[in-house]
């Protein structure tokens, strides 16, 4: 994996899902998460899109590299809560996913049907922002906005991980949205690229919590 790769995989290891706005009850027997491929016709041409899926829950792409022991958190009692997977380890269903890259950000949406509900993890408010650091390595996780949508539990973070190499600091940053509703989970997240001889791109988060509105609708049906 390329160093990129892993800031990337070690970013979303810190991904948690705080509820928001929960639903119970609803009628989910039509939906389908192979409607997710949809989104593909939202990119114009600068975007380079693929879909894959739906197909098993592959565990290692969404089991995110951990962080290196030894760090420090700040607050201390939220170490736990900004080292949260995503989806929990041993999940199992099916899949599909669109990549999207273009003006500098990729753009993953993750389409989930779980076998049984994934548990939602709600920290207390004191765990909103958590800032870590470690030998070569600092970075937070902080909560951001994220779209609220009708019977569905969502969450947004935004994670900034620095690493000192030879060459100098690195600093990554990736923005993940979670909505959960029923068995099913929608991931969006969103990083820029790194392109030769360009600054940094400014994540559009705004097109990021869009996409986790439109991939919950596609879901649903």
């Amino acid at each position: 994996m390329s160093n990129r790769g892993k800031m990337v995989a070690t970013l979303m290891a810190c991904a948690g899902v705080v509820a928001c706005q929960s639903g119970q009850g609803e009628d989910l027997t039509g939906a389908d998460i192979a409607r997710v491929a949809d989104l593909k016709a939202g990119f114009g041409p600068e975007f380079t899109v693929s879909s894959v899926g739906p197909a098993a829950v592959d565990p290692r792409l969404l089991a995110p590299q951990t962080l290196p022991p030894g760090l420090t958190f700040d607050p201390p009692e939220c170490a736990d809560s900004a080292s949260e997977r995503t989806v929990p380890e041993g999940t199992k269903g099916n899949m599909a996913a669109v990549t999207a890259e273009g003006e500098g950000v990729r753009y993953i949406v993750i389409a989930v049907e779980t076998s049984a509900p994934v548990p939602v993890n709600a920290p207390d408010g004191q765990c909103d922002k958590v800032t870590f650091n470690g030998a070569g390595l600092r970075g937070l996780v902080e909560v951001v906005e994220a779209p609220q949508i009708e019977h569905t539990d969502t969450v947004g973070t935004h994670r900034v991980l620095q690493t000192t190499t030879a060459q100098g600091p690195r600093t990554g940053q990736l923005y993940n949205y979670v909505a959960k509703f029923g068995n099913f989970l929608v991931i969006v997240t969103a990083n820029p690229l790194v392109v030769a001889d360009r600054p940094l791109a400014d994540v559009d988060t705004a097109r990021a919590r869009d996409l986790v509105t439109e991939a919950v609708g596609l879901v649903r049906g």
